[in-house]
């Protein structure tokens, strides 16, 4: 049987544009960050944190340089914005939640707040793609961002790297641990907290460049 008539054809492949590849990029290198993280899990292999910990300033990298070669060629796909989100959420979110745990936030009060943070994330990136259309001017162009933007998580992996590069992991992680009604808890992870909580935020304008 063929398809049904007047059925519009979508060839996944065919609507990739270079953007588009730069932004799998990304989403490749927050992937990595996350499968690399999960060896130093397994295995202790600190060259694995540290390549993880490098490929989210890489996927900053080419999350900034899509839509500059979107816009230097005047040439994007229907899937653009979604594939950005996306992308995003792999890279910003999930990767930096990832390396949290790894490093040793990994009670279950900890896991609460690194599924906040997630969340908000993903929240903070639905909420942009829905009110883009009624946050931008009369040029088109979106003037601020409602919430900081998901890339400002790289400000946790940052000091996440500064924790690995002085030996501060696991139960000496700075600000040590505490046990509440059985549930382990590193202060450490209230910075997630904050992080998502600022992203999730409407009354935190950033203007948008």
């Amino acid at each position: 049987m063929g398809d049904p008539p007047n059925k519009p054809h979508f060839s996944l492949l065919r609507t990739f544009v270079l953007a588009d590849l730069i932004t799998l990029g990304n989403a490749a290198s927050g992937m990595g960050a996350v499968l690399l993280a999960m060896r130093y899990v397994a295995e202790s292999d600190r060259t694995a944190m540290i390549v993880a910990m490098a490929l989210l300033p890489l996927a900053l990298v080419l999350d900034v340089l899509d839509g500059l070669v979107a816009r230097k060629r005047n040439d994007s796909s229907p899937l653009g914005a979604d594939l950005d989100s996306l992308a995003d959420v792999v890279s910003f979110g999930v990767a930096p939640a990832t390396l949290g745990y790894a490093l040793g936030l990994r009670g279950i009060v900890d896991a609460f707040f690194l599924i906040y943070f997630v969340g908000c994330g993903i929240s903070r990136l639905a909420r942009f793609n829905v009110t883009a259309a009624q946050l931008a001017g009369p040029s088109g162009k979106v003037a601020y961002y409602e919430g900081t933007p998901i890339p400002t998580s790289l400000l946790v992996v940052a000091l996440l790297a500064w924790c690995f590069a002085r030996g501060s992991v696991g139960d000496a992680l700075p600000g040590g641990s505490f046990v509440v009604a059985d549930a382990t808890f590193h202060p450490l992870a209230i910075v997630y907290f904050v992080s998502g909580s600022l992203m999730a935020s409407a009354t935190v304008r950033i203007p948008k460049p």
